[in-house]
């Protein structure tokens, strides 16, 4: 795991597992895999494989997006598609509950959690400079939370 990096009172990722949004959404997935293990056996090969599936992706796209931060384009293209598959994994939820599969609570609670994930991401996108690699001196420069 990467070692958060203090430049005055800001802090900097050093690895996308450091990255609030990132935290966020792997705590999401794995709340998401514990909680489909009770969903219904014939739902294995669409509903819970869906979610999971899109509830992981999430996380992956942060990590590949963090690798591709070189080049805008590409890293708000990855970033973007980690705000889709965000909203895809509250679709499948809405599902979830709809279906009875989840009471209102657990729905309202993973919704929310989704939607801060969004609003973490849109951010990002729409501010995607400060997170882009820069040269000091020979040397890559930090990035905020």
């Amino acid at each position: 795991m990467g070692v958060t990096e203090y430049r005055g009172t800001r802090k900097f990722a050093k690895t996308y597992r450091d990255l609030d949004v990132y935290k966020i959404a792997f705590d999401g997935a794995m709340k998401i895999f514990e909680l489909t293990k009770g969903f219904p056996k014939e739902e294995k090969y669409s509903l819970t494989d869906q979610i999971r599936r899109s509830s992981r992706s999430v996380t992956a796209n942060i990590a590949e997006a963090w690798r591709k931060r070189r080049y805008k384009l590409a890293f708000v293209s990855k970033l973007n598609d980690s705000e889709t598959e965000a909203t895809e994994t509250q679709v499948w939820l809405e599902y979830s509950y709809r279906c009875g599969y989840i009471n209102e609570s657990v729905y309202k609670e993973f919704d929310q959690l989704y939607e801060q994930t969004i609003g973490k991401l849109v951010r990002m996108i729409t501010n995607p400079d400060k997170w882009l690699l820069t040269a000091v001196n020979g040397t890559e420069k930090g990035h905020r939370k």
